[in-house]
């Protein structure tokens, strides 16, 4: 009885948090300014930033190079300070989201660890959270399925291509059952076939699994194919100069990237860039 009511108390911190509003994450007057290296005044990173990301929805951050991207992302993941301004989630602090393990993140290398097969480093964040390991196992059976990878579990990182990598990072950020999956470039490195492969995967993944996701890319195509609504940002310093809101239907599929509709919401997107 006491192993059944442990594996209840470890399974409830996976449970989704409750609706209180359609809104996920609310930024307000963000600003996050890095010290000068020469001693000068500080370089101002992003400027009064204010939107809202509601739950459930997919919403990309595009812009070119020094806009400021990551660097939102990371502080909405509690990996950078606010210099001033405010974000809540779920009425909550990121810093205590993120210790409620409620975020998943994908970076744009999946940094798996070479030594551990593909089945064990999918497991990793769970066996550091002391999760049982009839749980574990099911879970990493689970995630390995839906990106199309239980054939592969016994295999080591360097097996893999690139594309099947960023699988494997994907699935170990679903693992613990995140509410919020951050994604920072993830498919940037990738040859277009893998990566054209890989977004619609994702769309059937994000259908399955509601998450938010807040996906960070320069690609414009790339943001519109996946997204509810593309944040554009533009640099120095970094600020927020448009949102779009991409009306395709879904799903969306290669042809979807020929449509008159789709090219029109490129050159919006495109179009709203400032000061690059």
């Amino acid at each position: 009885m006491a192993a059944a009511t442990s594996i209840t108390k470890e399974y409830q911190k996976f449970t989704p948090m409750e609706n209180e509003t359609d809104t996920e994450i609310k930024i307000e007057d963000l600003w996050v300014k890095f010290p000068d290296k020469n001693g000068g005044e500080p370089v101002t990173a992003l400027q009064n930033i204010n939107m809202d990301i509601k739950q459930g929805e997919f919403v990309s951050l595009v812009g070119p190079s020094g806009c400021g991207k990551t660097t939102l992302l990371r502080t909405i993941a509690d990996l950078q300070p606010p210099s001033t301004g405010n974000i809540s989630v779920r009425g909550k602090t990121p810093r205590e989201i993120r210790l409620q393990k409620k975020y998943g993140i994908v970076f744009q290398n999946p940094v798996l660890y070479e030594w551990r097969t593909v089945r064990r480093n999918v497991c990793m964040p769970m066996e550091l959270m002391g999760l049982p390991k009839k749980y574990r196992t099911a879970r990493v059976t689970e995630m390995l399925e839906m990106v199309g990878l239980y054939n592969f579990g016994k295999l080591y990182p360097h097996e893999l291509s690139g594309g099947m990598q960023q699988r494997v990072g994907i699935a170990r950020a679903l693992a613990i059952k995140p509410e919020i999956l951050l994604m920072d470039e993830p498919f940037s490195a990738l040859d277009e076939f893998t990566k054209e492969k890989l977004h619609e995967d994702l769309q059937t993944i994000w259908s399955k699994t509601n998450k938010t996701i807040l996906f960070v890319t320069h690609n414009i195509q790339e943001a519109v194919f996946l997204s509810d609504r593309v944040i554009v940002m533009s640099p120095h310093p970094g600020r927020i100069s448009a949102i779009v809101d991409i009306d395709l239907p879904r799903p969306r599929t290669l042809a979807t990237r020929d449509t008159t509709e789709f090219n029109a919401l490129v050159s919006k997107v495109r179009n709203s860039f400032e000061g690059v």
